[in-house]
Parts: C-alpha cells; structure tokens; sequence
C-alpha cells in the first residue's frame, strides 16, 4: 500500500507540536497551568497577556467575543498632512515624464518621486505609461488606475496632462534617475540645472534600498511625497470591482472566523531564487517556503478553518503541505470569477496579477510576508493607510506556540514604517 508523504509530513507536524508543547509547560512557560484533558479549553497567563488553550493550541484573547489570533482594525490614524494656499498647481514650459514599471509595490514611489520632481521644478507632469517586466509589455494608466483620482488629487500642487504635446521632441529630454524618496536639496542640486538646461525630463527612479523605515529627516515629510503616495493611485472601477469580488468570495470561505482571511505574499520562483535562502545580518532566515508559514500560522493560533490567499501566480505541487494543513488555501485563478479569467488571467502580461495581489493583500485582514522587499514594504504602508496593522513577519518560534503580537513587523509595532510620517 504506497504511503502519502504529505500525510507523513503533516503527521510528523502535528506530532512535533504536541511534544513541544508538554516540554514547555514542564518548563514553566506559563503561570497557573491546571492539568486539562485532550479537547478541554481553558485561560492560562502568559508573559502578562491573558491566553486561550484549546485542543492543544494556544490562541491569545484579543476581546471578549474575539478569541484566536485575530485583532480588530484600527482607524485612529488621520492623514497628518495639508496642501496650503501657496501649494497651488504653477508649471512652466517644461514636462516631466515617467512610466510606472515593475508592479504596484514600485508604482507608489514611482509616483511620489515624479510628483515631487515636477513640484519643485514647476514643471507639468505628463501622465504615465505602465510597463512590465517584459519588452512590449506596455499598458495605458486607465487600464489600471482611476485618471480622474490622480488630475483631482494632484490639481492643487501640481499640472497634469495626458499626453505630451506633439511640438516636444523625445530627442529634446533628458533622461534623469532619481534615488527614491527623492528630497527637495537634491532635485535642486542635482536636477533642477538639466531642467534649465534641456527644458524637458524623463525621471526613472532607481532604488538604493527597498527599506522604508523613516529617519530622523522624515520627522517633517514633505506634504506634497505623502499626497502623491497614498493619495493618486486608486484602482479604476472595473478592476475595483473585480477585486473586491474576489475579496468577498474569500469572506464566503471564512464564516466560521467572521469572516476573515490571510493574504500571504509566497511566490515559488522568488523561493528558488538562490538570494532568497541567504540568511539576514542576524543569522536569521529571509524566505519561508509553504511548510514553514503553514508551522508558523498554526503555532500563531490560527485553526485549519482559516481561509488563505497566496500570491502565488498559479498551483504548484510545493504548496500542497500548505493545503493539507490549511485546506481553504486558495490562489487567484480559483477565486476569480470565471468570465473574467481571459482578460485578467490568461493574457501574458501580468500587470493585472500583480495589482490584483497587492490590493488584496492590502486589504486582507492579516498580512503575512514570506519573502522580503518592496511589496512587502509598501504592503504595509498601505495598510497602515487603510488601518490594518495585522502584519506577521514569519519566524522560527521556538515551542509549540507565540503570542501573536510578538510577531507584528517592527514596520508596525515600532512606528516606524515612512507611512507613520504622513498619518497620525
């Protein structure tokens, strides 16, 4: 009779865990641990925190009537940021122009930037393409994004037209790359004497870091940076539209929790990628694969009731311990309604995936990075935004479980993400 080695796996999981956790009750990790029979559900205190045990598993209370790892959203933050009367839109002759490359993780600060180098150049901003990470990848701005929300958003700081007009030659713009979060000291000193010179740039912003973690020099954002950046880019209404049908489609899959679902940020061909085995300046991982956030997820608490969205362009067999253990895990071609999989899906470009697993990841009710970068940064600014600061960076808990809040990204849990510059 052949043996399943998924079952094996899993077995060997869930053997591991019980083990663990007996040797950390024998070692003291909790206070007035009573003996419980298998399927009993009791309260113990854990490090100050009141604590669940049920069925093995240990879930912390977040609320009376909200058991498990779950937290309720936040929205005492508030845009901290105002345009004044002197920031009133006045170009020159001059254009800037751009496109948005590389995803939507990267759009938001190709934006920004741009805005910014027109503002403090009093230049028009010429709205960009989209292209993706092949050649004749290419898309307009309103095949994604809502023209009407960027002209409406940016009218007060800054001029914006839709094309470049027919007198200006490409032969007549200087291409100039900007470092990203782009100051005003340096487009004075470094771009503004090309502008005057060549009366018309084309921006491409280059990343030196994909960290957003804020400065000292970021205590005073520029007002115009936080504007562009979380106001100018919104989805149009079609592509909206379809991803809050598949939101909705993974509430209908989580009844039993709410509602609510995770999005993980897990895609097999960055995990191969050898850069992404190297361990961080700590020693510590960088990538998890799908066993590992599947361990991580069920020692957060989480039960195999729990409804998962992956990023993961299509199934792959290296996501099937995942399944086993968490069978509601899903990957957008099996939520998506099916009269929208030949626009969205079947085309070779890959744009439309792309945004579609940023603005659900943005919006799910619990975040979970299993690979570094800028998606995951700008994934937090976002949600940090919407107020959803439910974002677990993966670890290697030691024991049979962890408090939930002791896994919060450091983004969130020391306030120090950019995004806390412009709301507060």
């Amino acid at each position: 009779m052949g043996v399943d080695l998924r079952q094996v796996v899993a077995g060997i999981l869930t053997i591991t865990m019980f083990v663990m956790l007996g040797q950390m009750l024998h070692r003291d990790y909790f206070d007035a641990v009573q003996e419980k029979g298998q399927g009993d559900a009791h309260d113990i205190e854990f490090q100050g925190s009141k604590v669940a045990v049920e069925d093995g598993l240990v879930r912390a209370i977040q609320g009376n009537n909200n058991k498990g790892p779950w937290m309720e959203d936040s929205h005492d933050l508030k845009p901290c940021w105002s345009t004044s009367q002197s920031d009133e839109a006045v170009s020159s002759k001059g254009y800037v122009t751009f496109s948005l490359t590389n995803g939507p993780e990267y759009h938001v600060s190709q934006i920004t930037d741009a805005v910014m180098v027109a503002k403090h150049l009093g230049a028009t901003l010429v709205l960009p393409d989209i292209r993706g990470s092949k050649p004749g990848d290419e898309m307009n701005f309103e095949d994604i994004y809502d023209v009407d929300k960027l002209f409406k958003t940016l009218e007060s700081v800054v001029k914006v037209v839709k094309k470049l007009p027919s007198h200006v030659s490409l032969r007549d713009i200087a291409i100039v790359k900007v470092p990203t979060r782009v100051a005003e000291d340096y487009i004075k000193e470094h771009i503004d004497p090309i502008f005057k010179s060549k009366g018309n740039i084309r921006v491409t912003t280059y990343f030196p870091s994909v960290n957003l973690r804020r400065s000292s020099q970021d205590a005073e954002t520029d007002p115009v940076s936080c504007l562009a950046m979380f106001g100018s880019l919104e989805l149009q209404s079609g592509v909206n539209d379809l991803v809050e049908s598949m939101i909705q489609r993974l509430k209908t899959h989580s009844k039993k929790s709410g509602g609510r679902f995770i999005a993980i940020d897990l895609r097999v061909e960055i995990l191969e990628k050898k850069n992404c085995h190297e361990t961080g300046a700590m020693g510590s991982k960088t990538c998890y694969n799908a066993q590992e956030i599947a361990l991580f997820l069920r020692k957060l608490g989480f039960d195999s009731d729990t409804t998962i969205y992956l990023t993961q362009p299509r199934w792959d067999s290296s996501l099937n311990i995942l399944k086993d253990i968490f069978p509601k895990t899903f990957t957008k071609e099996a939520i998506m309604p099916s009269d929208k999989k030949s626009k969205y899906l079947e085309l070779e470009n890959s744009e439309y995936e792309n945004v579609i697993d940023f603005y659900i990841s943005s919006r799910s009710d619990v975040f979970v990075p299993a690979i570094p970068g800028l998606f995951y940064a700008n994934t937090v600014g976002k949600r940090i935004a919407l107020g959803k600061p439910q974002v677990f960076v993966p670890a290697e808990i030691s024991g049979t479980s962890g408090l939930s809040t002791n896994y919060i990204s450091p983004y969130i849990s020391k306030k120090n993400h950019l995004a806390y510059s412009c709301f507060c």
